[in-house]
C-alpha cells in the first residue's frame, strides 16, 4: 500500500480506489461480502451515496467518519487508515489552487497581455520581405514536390503486379494498439489479477459447475479451474482467460435463464461501471433496467438480454485490474 506521506495527484479518486478495494477485499475467512444496499444502512447513509463513495469512475468525497466506519465495517488492514485519513482530508480540502482558464492564453501559458502583443511596426525594409516571400516560396514548392513524390510511391504500391501479372492492391494492416491483443475486445485474466477480473472469472466458474471461491483472488485453485474449464470445452488449458474462453463462459442471460452466479457476475459488473446495480444474485426487473441502461449508454441493442456482446462492453468498461 502507498504510504501517507506519498502525495496522490487526485486524492478524491485515489480515495474511492482505496474504499472500493476494502469493499472487494472484505470477502475473506468465510466471510461474505455484503452487498452495498446492507452496507449503506449499516453507515447510516443511503446506497447511491455509498456507491458514489466505491466508484473511481464516479468519485464522490467520503467524510472523514464514512471512511473510518468503512474501515471498522469491511475489517479492512490496518495500515491502510493512515493514508485513508489523509485522503479524505485532502479531498475534502479540494484543489489548492484555480486551475487556468481554458480560453485565457496569458493564464494557460503563464505570459503577461503585454507579452502576447505583436512588436510595434518599425520602418518598411524590403530586403527581409523578399526574403521572406523566397522562403515561402521554397516551402510551397517543397510541399509539392512532396506531396508529387508520395502520391507517385502510393500509386506505385497499390498497382504493383504480382507474379502472375494482374495488378495487386496495396495490402493494409491495421496500425496501433488496435493491432494487439486487445483488438478482440475481450480482457485476458490471468493468475495474480486481483478485483473485478478475478471475480467474474470466478463467479462464472461457479455459474458453469466449477465450485472455487469468488474472493477476487486468482489464485491456483481458481486457474486449475480456468484449466479445467478449458480442457472441457477444447480450449487450450493455460489456465488464461482470453478470447477463446471468455467466449465459452459467459452466459445469455435473461429473467428466464439465470443462474445465480452469472447474475451476481453481471450485477457486479454493472455496479462497477456506475450503473447502480443491487448485488442479489437475482435476475429481478431492476436488474433488468440497470442492464438496458447500460445497453443505452454503449449505443448496443436495448434488449434487457445480457448476451456475448454486452458482456465483452461491460469487461471494456471496466477499470484496470489490479496485480500484486
Amino acid at each position: 500500500m502507498t504510504g501517507p506521506t506519498t502525495p496522490d495527484r487526485d486524492p478524491v479518486r485515489a480515495l474511492a480506489e482505496l474504499l472500493r478495494q476494502w469493499w472487494e477485499l472484505s470477502a475473506r475467512d468465510g466471510r461474505p461480502k455484503p452487498t452495498q444496499q446492507s452496507l449503506a444502512g449499516r453507515l447510516g447513509i443511503d446506497q447511491t451515496t455509498l456507491s458514489r463513495y466505491l466508484n473511481p469512475r464516479h468519485p464522490s468525497t467520503a467524510p472523514l467518519r464514512t471512511v473510518e466506519l468503512l474501515h471498522a465495517v469491511l475489517r479492512a488492514p490496518a495500515a491502510d487508515l493512515p493514508r485513508a485519513r489523509a485522503l479524505a482530508t485532502a479531498a475534502a480540502a479540494g484543489p489548492a489552487r484555480k486551475p487556468p482558464r481554458q480560453d485565457d492564453p496569458a493564464e494557460r501559458h503563464g505570459t503577461t497581455a503585454a507579452s502576447l502583443q505583436p512588436p510595434p511596426a518599425g520602418p518598411a525594409d524590403p530586403v527581409p520581405r523578399r526574403t521572406a516571400a523566397t522562403r515561402a516560396a521554397l516551402a510551397f514548392l517543397g510541399v509539392l514536390a512532396l506531396g508529387g513524390g508520395i502520391g507517385l510511391g502510393w500509386s506505385a504500391l497499390a498497382h504493383r503486379t504480382g507474379p502472375d501479372g494482374p495488378p495487386v492492391a496495396a495490402a493494409t494492416a491495421p496500425a496501433g494498439p488496435a493491432a494487439g491483443p486487445a483488438a478482440s475486445g475481450w480482457p485476458l485474466a490471468r493468475k495474480g489479477d486481483l478485483l473485478w477480473k478475478a471475480r467474474t472469472v470466478q463467479y462464472l466458474l461457479r455459474a458453469h459447475g466449477h465450485p472455487v471461491d469468488a474472493d477476487g483472488i486468482f489464485g491456483p485453485e481458481t486457474a486449475a479451474a480456468v484449466k479445467a474449464f478449458q480442457a472441457a470445452h477444447g480450449l487450450l488449458a493455460d489456465g488464461k482467460v482470453g478470447p477463446r474462453t471468455w467466449s465459452h463462459l459467459v452466459i445469455r442471460l435473461d429473467p428466464q435463464q439465470a443462474p445465480e452466479p452469472a447474475v451476481t457476475a453481471l450485477q457486479y459488473l454493472l455496479d462497477n461501471t456506475g450503473t447502480a446495480t443491487d448485488i442479489t444474485g437475482i435476475f429481478t426487473p431492476a436488474t433488468t433496467r440497470s442492464l438496458e441502461a447500460f445497453q443505452h449508454d454503449r449505443a448496443l441493442p436495448v434488449t434487457g438480454v445480457a448476451d456475448r456482446a454486452t458482456w465483452q462492453a461491460l469487461l471494456a468498461a471496466q477499470e484496470p485490474a489490479r496485480r500484486p
